[in-house]
């Protein structure tokens, strides 16, 4: 028969209350009574029910983690925030319930319900309609983005603007007078997805103080989207020597294309791509690129909540500086 509560008390010499008092640190305990029920507890095996433990302290040790899994978003990446996520709730003694939906509705059924402590939530829009619903919740927030207006939530995410500029400003030191950029797929832009917008803000703005003709093209996640926004490049800039690719997916279609096309990397064009590294290593030509911290990103993010939840620290924003690494795909133009 598995031990309870009573069990404990009665072992102890204490009140049930007081078992209860002890497990959840709601009221001070005498150093010598508290030794008992924890030994007691020792002896006797007891291992508290987590709907107990919930109802003792009012937490649940659930997080919510929102990561839509749409037909245009890279799975493998999404999944890199996900262990970045799961990883760092660990370490703060608390599970992760994943939601694949963009639903509203799914969202306010675990916070309404009190199934979680606080929520993480991904693939942020500029004007996100889930933002002032998440804003009117009880629990703390966090997102992975950057909302227009994050109505008092924390935020965390890569800056892309300057990942943007760097990647451009890479290209500029090289020589290259010609770049583009292959981006997100346009439905990602038809969503106003804040990454998205802020890579082609950073991309431009540096192109332009660079002195650069700079070219931004949406690139579908498949192979015949890859194919054809290089060929979109290559007849609206037929002398362009460098590339920014920002779409995991299409990137090896994007290399493929190019080398059907007679243009060598990285001897006729250079490359960069703005991926998490294991994806730019592992292709056939390791490539220059300006990564996309996942992992670090979910860990931040679960940190932000857990600091919402146990000492109600008020809301941040905070964008991680990018980092370029250069390898074999970016060169000075041939003259």
């Amino acid at each position: 028969m598995a031990t309870t509560i009573d069990d404990v008390a009665r072992a102890a010499g204490v009140s049930t209350s007081t078992v209860s008092y002890v497990l959840s640190g709601k009221r001070p305990i005498s150093a010598p009574t508290r030794q008992r029920v924890e030994r007691a507890i020792r002896d006797l095996g007891y291992r508290p029910h987590a709907g107990a433990r919930a109802l003792a302290s009012s937490r649940t040790n659930v997080l919510a983690l929102m990561a839509p899994l749409r037909v245009d978003v890279n799975v493998s990446v999404i999944m890199q925030f996900v262990t970045g996520v799961v990883t760092a709730a660990r370490t703060f003694d608390h599970d992760v319930l994943l939601l694949t939906a963009d639903e509203i509705a799914g969202m306010e059924r675990v916070a309404n319900g009190s199934m979680v402590d606080a929520l993480v939530m991904m693939d942020i829009e500029a004007d996100d309609p889930r933002v002032p619903v998440l804003a009117g919740l009880s629990q703390p927030a966090v997102l992975i983005g950057l909302p227009r207006d994050p109505e008092g939530l924390s935020c965390v995410d890569l800056d892309f603007e300057a990942a943007g500029h760097l990647a451009v400003r890479h290209l500029a030191r090289l020589g290259h007078r010609q770049v583009a950029l292959l981006g997100s797929p346009q439905a990602v832009l038809d969503r106003h997805t804040s990454y998205a917008e802020r890579m082609i803000r950073g991309f431009t703005r540096g192109a332009a103080e660079a002195g650069l003709t700079g070219l931004v093209e949406p690139c579908e996640s498949s192979m015949a989207g890859a194919v054809t926004a290089v060929d979109r490049v290559l007849a609206a800039l037929p002398d362009v020597t460098a590339l920014v690719v920002h779409n995991e997916v299409a990137l090896p279609w994007v290399l493929a294309t190019l080398r059907e096309r007679g243009r060598h990397v990285p001897d006729d064009v250079s490359v960069v791509a703005v991926c998490p590294p294991d994806v730019a290593v592992g292709q056939a030509l390791p490539l220059t690129n300006v990564d996309i911290p996942a992992h670090t990103i979910g860990k931040v993010a679960v940190e932000m909540a857990m600091a919402r939840v146990e000492r109600d620290e008020p809301a941040e924003t905070r964008l991680i500086a990018p980092m370029l690494v250069e390898r074999a795909s970016t060169v000075a133009p041939v003259r």
